[in-house]
């Protein structure tokens, strides 16, 4: 069987509904839902299914929701006899990617990312800031364009997603001089992103100071399979390094880019985005046009995966 790496999304791939075919289908979807409800006291099948989106977004509330979902269809996929040989999350699809790898038990993950969303949440509400997608820009020049702009305030790289996209965060006014310059140095698009708060940059380190001391009481253990860590795009391998990674991952770059070129050298493996929406699709195929990758969040991508593994 073809080897096959499990990719799983954070915040920002959510949308009112995401899970809904699964919870119809299955009832250990549905058990799931309830045990994560009383866990967290949240009632997920209605954050998830029905929203509002203006709840459904805030951060403390989308981490524990998508995490959930990529959850379950991760565990959907092991059932079927679909297993990864390795695996990685965008920022907070780290968490689910340590879970698939067995570090992380389901109380655990659901209590971790609950609170990570908290503390982040109330981080950005402190220091207010956003973020925007620099489209077509080489990384020096916008790192340039960064340390010009931060005259008007912290301005930095949070995301390098593809070699064609980066997104920087920021107080806002430094963000807008940034985009400015941007364009002036040759970018070929800027988008400002509807985000909450200035993620992976400097305004998120009380959230990382209280995260850390969150991640040293956690019980993690070291992965079964290989994971990739967002901040250096390597490998991790035991669980103290783990601990030390996602506490430096809530201020530090993720490195997408860099992370799916290494899994790319596992034998050019089909990679499975484990959770709603298709950004990391789009994202694996602007970093390689021959990358093979599939979806799975309903019962019909879980079949088209069976059909394509010949399971």
């Amino acid at each position: 069987m073809q080897k096959v790496v499990f990719l799983f999304p954070g915040q920002g791939s959510q949308y009112v509904g995401m899970g809904k075919s699964l919870f119809e289908a299955y009832e250990f979807v549905r058990d799931r839902f309830r045990e994560a409800g009383r866990l967290l006291d949240m009632n997920f099948e209605h954050l998830c299914l029905q929203g509002p989106e203006k709840i459904l977004i805030q951060t403390r509330n989308v981490q524990p929701a998508i995490t959930l979902v990529n959850a379950v269809c991760c565990e959907l996929l092991v059932r079927e006899g679909i297993r990864p040989e390795a695996t990685a999350g965008h920022s907070l699809g780290e968490y689910s990617a340590l879970y698939a790898a067995g570090c992380l038990d389901f109380p655990q993950l659901m209590r971790l990312v609950q609170t990570r969303g908290s503390y982040m949440q109330e981080a950005a509400e402190k220091n207010p800031g956003g973020m925007t997608a620099v489209i077509g820009l080489d990384r020096k020049v916008l790192e340039e364009v960064c340390l010009e702009a931060s005259v008007l305030g912290p301005v930095e790289i949070a995301n390098i997603n593809s070699p064609d996209q980066i997104i920087i965060s920021g107080r806002v006014e430094a963000l807008e001089r940034a985009t400015t310059l941007a364009t002036e140095r040759g970018a070929r698009r800027t988008i400002p992103l509807s985000v909450s708060g200035a993620w992976h940059s400097r305004f998120m380190a009380e959230a990382q100071a209280r995260m850390g001391e969150e991640l040293a009481k956690a019980a993690i253990l070291n992965p079964s399979i290989p994971v990739v860590a967002n901040v250096t795009a390597d490998y991790v391998m035991d669980a103290k390094a783990i601990r030390i990674l996602l506490k430096e991952q809530i201020c530090s770059p993720v490195l997408w880019s860099d992370s799916i070129r290494l899994l790319l050298e596992n034998d050019n493996p089909l990679f499975v985005e484990v959770g709603p929406g298709q950004v990391l699709r789009g994202l694996v195929r602007r970093i390689s046009r021959d990358a093979q990758v599939m979806n799975m969040e309903s019962p019909e991508d879980l079949e088209n995966i069976r059909k394509h593994l010949a399971i």
